[in-house]
């Protein structure tokens, strides 16, 4: 069976499927006199569903760090937002539900409302609500947590993993982890990343009707296999690959404090990609050179108005120095119908990904706009910092973002405010439309990053996110990679240096078509870093271009992962 490889890993065990609980709602009505003491219930649940949160979170801290507790700072987050918590209450007085139906009513419908969007992580936030939801109804009816304990290392088999199930798992007794729904960026994949255990999410539906407890079964978490009762001809050939996995690994941990240079001797910028604080020392951890795209948007879900300029500055100011010179890109604001922020009440888009978003958004909204980058002016007085526009698509809008930031610097200047005015600016080179005139954008900014997931995606007129046509979502694809060239000559034509922030910079089998078509930067997420630098120091930039230049000429897809696989052994 396949699905989708969420945590890297090989393991073979046997099987211990977590059945989802079906909890008992009552349906019935309750009385108009019963309102106030439902609400009650509702409130007094909420109070210790946020206790059990906040203990959760500490004991996910100590355990397994702070970047994987703010997970459940996320759940807190859900229990504060005014909507939610309203939504509820409404149900109990009007429609007269009891506290416990109120909250799955409402829950539900939050879910379904997740599930029509296209955006990855927003659509993983739906097993956090339903975490939320759970918790809460588990408090009013009493009913508690099944155990989840057994004797002996086993593979984990649900239909969904939940954060609150993950974090119960004690991960000694833990081999791997496989579930028939869920994505790469669900909170439950990510806490399994971090402890190491492999893991391959969406399955799909089948997956509960071919297992049974105790079955045996090899989890892929590389290429995305659950192979079912494997021969003993597999099973060995699978523990060959974990004895070789175990032995890359102690290779590439080698490189943790070495910088990332050809087998000539270049030396090449490996930098990292964060959407928050706590992922910054993961990336200085792995020896990530700095930071080639800092996602700003986590400071603005999930509240009810947006940062303030002063609250912006002391983050990006601390991430600066933290880096201690090292380069730090901030992406401006990249939200839109696809992301909802209920503070910009935004009308709901057929297709968010060619809607009203990113640097569209922003030259609309100038008043958000401006905040963001007077924000970054400042700090960039305190580290080496620069500023980078997403989904451009024209010289207009080049030019218009340019003029806000410029008025910016305007202001600050004559409010007497530090910043440096040597400030570098980049776009995203994401949309075809960028591509072709890479060569004018070129003339107007300081650097280009290619942001790969989105620039497949419009290219190839696939949504990655939609399970019927993901398999057609690919790097590999003769015209991306000539939309990728054609942006790196156009760079380097204008003097520009071009980096890459999008997964493809992280992956083995591009890497050396990358390096032979000249790209200055790879920017990834933290897992890639060590096994990237690992490979550089194989190549040199010569053999690199040659090997792109041959790739330049294949036809196909399959031609282009076959000849980079070849390549890589």
């Amino acid at each position: 069976m396949r699905g989708i490889a969420a945590s890297p890993g090989i393991a073979i065990g046997k099987i211990f499927i977590i059945n989802e609980e079906k909890l008992e709602i009552s349906q019935d009505k309750i009385a108009e006199e019963r309102v106030i003491a439902e609400l009650d219930i509702l409130q007094g649940a909420i109070e210790k569903t946020k206790q059990e949160i906040k203990s959760l979170k500490e004991q996910t801290g100590k355990r397994l760090g702070p970047e994987q507790a703010e997970i459940f700072a996320a759940h807190l987050m859900f229990l504060e937002d005014p909507e939610f918590i309203a939504s509820i209450k409404s149900e109990i007085k009007k429609n007269k539900l009891r506290a416990e139906a109120a909250v799955a009513r409402v829950a539900d419908r939050f879910i379904q409302l997740l599930a029509t969007v296209e955006d990855e992580y927003l659509l993983a936030r739906q097993a956090d609500i339903r975490d939320v939801g759970q918790r809460i109804i588990r408090i009013i009816s009493g009913v508690g947590w099944k155990s989840l304990d057994f004797n002996d290392k086993m593979v984990i088999v649900a239909k969904e993993l939940t954060p609150s199930d993950t974090a119960r798992l004690n991960p000694e007794q833990v081999l791997a982890l496989v579930t028939a729904e869920g994505s790469r960026t669900s909170h439950a994949v990510i806490i399994a990343r971090s402890l190491g255990i492999p893991a391959v999410v969406g399955v799909g539906r089948e997956l509960l009707a071919e297992v049974s407890n105790g079955s045996e079964v090899i989890v892929d978490g590389i290429d995305g296999l659950v192979l079912i009762e494997p021969s003993e001809e597999r099973k060995a050939q699978y523990h060959s690959k974990i004895k070789s996995l175990a032995e890359e690994q102690q290779r590439v941990n080698s490189y943790q404090d070495k910088k990332a240079v050809t087998r000539d001797g270049e030396e090449i910028k490996v930098v990292g990609n964060i959407g928050n604080l706590t992922e910054l020392e993961h990336i200085l951890a792995r020896g990530g050179e700095g930071i080639g795209l800092f996602r700003t948007e986590f400071l603005y879900l999930n509240r009810e108005q947006p940062p303030s300029e002063e609250e912006q500055f002391s983050v990006y100011k601390l991430t600066a120095e933290k880096l201690k010179g090292k380069p730090l890109i901030i992406r401006t604001l990249d939200i839109g119908g696809d992301k909802e922020l209920s503070f910009l009440n935004l009308p709901a888009e057929e297709n968010p990904f060619l809607g009203y978003r990113a640097i569209r958004l922003c030259l609309e909204r100038t008043d958000l706009f401006k905040v963001q980058l007077r924000a970054i002016l400042k700090a960039s007085f305190y580290g080496n910092i620069k500023v980078m526009y997403p989904m451009i698509s024209s010289l207009e809008e080049l030019r218009a973002a340019n003029r806000v930031l410029e008025n910016c610097r305007q202001e600050l200047s004559a409010a007497g405010i530090n910043y440096n005015p040597g400030l570098e600016i980049g776009v995203m080179i994401e949309i075809p439309a960028a591509v072709v005139i890479a060569d004018l954008l070129a003339k107007e900014v300081d650097f280009f990053s290619i942001g790969t997931n989105d620039l497949i995606q419009y290219t190839l007129a696939v949504d990655r996110t939609n399970e019927r046509v993901a398999d057609l979502y690919t790097p590999y694809h003769p015209s991306v990679l000539r939309l990728i060239r054609q942006t790196i000559d156009a760079g380097h034509q204008a003097g520009i240096w071009v980096g890459m922030c999008g997964e493809a910079a992280g992956d083995e089998l591009l890497l050396p078509f990358l390096l032979g078509s000249q790209l200055d930067e790879f920017s990834m997420s933290a897992v890639s870093i060590l096994r990237i630098k690992e490979l550089l120091a194989r190549w040199t930039r010569k053999e690199a271009a040659v090997l792109a230049e041959r790739v330049m000429e294949l036809s196909s897809t399959d031609e282009v992962r076959a000849y980079l696989a070849k390549s890589l052994r």
